[in-house]
């Protein structure tokens, strides 16, 4: 049988077909735009997920037996508030995870709720882009929008919504909400009562390899695909993307180099730290997970190599790079605010140490330093947990740069590993939709049949010792510009 991954990523949805002995038979992009109408705010329309996503699905499955095709199941954007009325229809634009508009309402649940009550309810605490502050927000703001919800979804719950007519969502992507307990895989009574969510507004939970419907008749035979497709509830991108690359059981990590940065540590047992800086969330193995993520990772890179030199070969832009740890040049990576560990939606990216002498390599090399040195802030939140990293899988666009890999490695001194392909949340929701069908046992006995990875980086003591000094000064720069007060 024949399996479909749907990773719906920020700026395109990416299609995978999978046979059941894990062979990708055809790969699908499709792309479609952000909307940003006022600064730190970041929308979509959601009909252009389920638009992009049938016409990808249809090329990807052009030359092959679409009654073959068992399941579909999905890796997601995460945090994304939709909102439908009582038809069924989106009532505004969806409000993205990097949106950072909901600030004071975060501000809100964190110092008057309180974090501890947060954590207790959660097992986490209040960032803008999480859900439930922007359901705070449009209350506040779009109080007419507000009364006409009717159900409260996920960017991937709404696609499995329109291709299977059932309102799920599944145990990792909830996690992201803040009104759902994570150490007790539920909504939270408490967490809905503060944000103002009827129950009746959520979707069902299941675990990310459960089968929540079927395809739609009328879609099935739109597509000539089996009617009795099952659509999985999948997981949110980073969970589907710790699957597509083995990261499960107790201590795995995996860094994903997207649009966004993540650190994700995979644990058997239920965990917090202490300052809440890491989130604490449902893994879809069944198992928990600590993530770190920041706002921008590859997009710092896209951002300033697109818009700011106006050039569209990347591989050039990093090619006379050669004297890794002794750049003069820091780029603080906050472009659209910041998230693990900070937690600080109005910062902003900057550069630092700029001198007559300084050249177009220099900033370039700036700007891959200081997405690895934002992801190593949340190593270090992990390291205070009493959590040793030594290796670690890599995924995302900017894991295809053997550069900015080196650079990762030597800032966080660890071992690098890649998968035999980078397909990471789409071929996390095609394993996941072939354990729903029952082509394997667990999601443990398929990644250990499906994913391939080895050793692509090691670290080099002398560049882990540079990078060391370097990123002790890094950690200086965010306290001495908000200390002079620049955001």
């Amino acid at each position: 049988m024949l399996y479909i991954g749907v990773d719906l990523g920020t700026s395109a949805v990416k299609l995978l077909l999978m046979d059941g002995k894990g062979h990708i038979l055809n790969t699908v992009s499709e792309t479609y735009p952000v909307s940003f109408p006022q600064s730190g705010w970041s929308e979509q329309n959601p009909e252009n997920w389920y638009i992009k996503s049938i016409v990808g699905i249809a090329k990807l499955i052009k030359d092959f037996d679409g009654q073959q095709i068992a399941g579909i199941s999905f890796g997601g954007q995460m945090h994304g508030l939709t909102a439908l009325d009582s038809d069924g229809v989106v009532i505004r634009p969806a409000i993205l995870w990097n949106d950072g508009r909901s600030s004071h309402e975060s501000d809100y649940l964190n110092n008057v709720i309180g974090k501890k009550k947060l954590s207790e309810y959660t097992g986490n605490i209040s960032f803008a882009g999480f859900t439930a502050p922007k359901v705070l927000w449009m209350k506040r703001n779009e109080p007419d929008n507000y009364e006409k919800i009717s159900k409260i979804l996920l960017p991937k719950d709404y696609l499995a919504y329109r291709m299977s007519g059932v309102f799920a969502t599944d145990v990792s992507d909830a996690s992201g909400t803040l009104y759902f307990d994570c150490r007790r895989r539920r909504w939270s009574d408490e967490m809905c009562e503060i944000v103002g969510i009827k129950k009746e507004w959520l979707p069902k939970v299941y675990e990310s390899c459960e089968t929540i419907g079927n395809i739609l008749p009328e879609l099935a035979e739109q597509l000539n695909i089996n009617k009795s497709c099952r659509i999985v509830a999948g997981a949110g991108d980073n969970a589907a993307a710790a699957i597509g690359t083995g990261t499960i059981g107790n201590g795995e990590c995996n860094i994903s180099l997207g649009t966004s940065g993540t650190i994700f540590i995979s644990s058997d047992e239920f965990r917090t730290d202490e300052n809440n800086s890491l989130h604490s969330f449902d893994h879809a193995d069944g198992g928990y997970h600590l993530m770190g993520c920041m706002l921008s990772a590859a997009s710092c890179n896209k951002w300033w190599v697109e818009d700011i030199l106006k050039a569209t070969n990347f591989k050039a832009e990093q090619s006379e790079i050669k004297q890794l740890g002794n750049n003069k040049v820091f780029f603080l990576p906050y472009l659209m605010g910041e998230r693990s560990p900070k937690n600080n939606p109005d910062c902003r990216a900057m550069f630092i140490g700029m001198s007559m002498d300084t050249v177009r390599e220099d900033m370039t090399q700036a700007v891959l330093e200081g997405v690895a040195f934002g992801l190593r802030d949340s190593f270090e939140a992990a390291a205070k947990m009493g959590v040793k990293i030594t290796r670690s899988s890599i995924c995302g666009g900017g894991a295809k740069s053997r550069l900015w890999c080196e650079i990762v490695s030597n800032v966080l001194n660890i071992e690098l590993l890649q998968t035999e392909n980078d397909e990471g949340p789409a071929l996390g929701g095609a394993i996941l939709a072939a354990v729903s069908c029952g082509e394997y046992k667990s999601v443990k006995a398929a990644c250990d049949a499906i994913v391939k990875k080895q050793v692509t980086v090691r670290p080099d003591p002398l560049l882990v010792s540079r990078y060391n000094d370097r990123y002790m000064e890094f950690s200086k720069l965010y306290p001495m510009c908000m200390e002079a007060g620049l955001w």
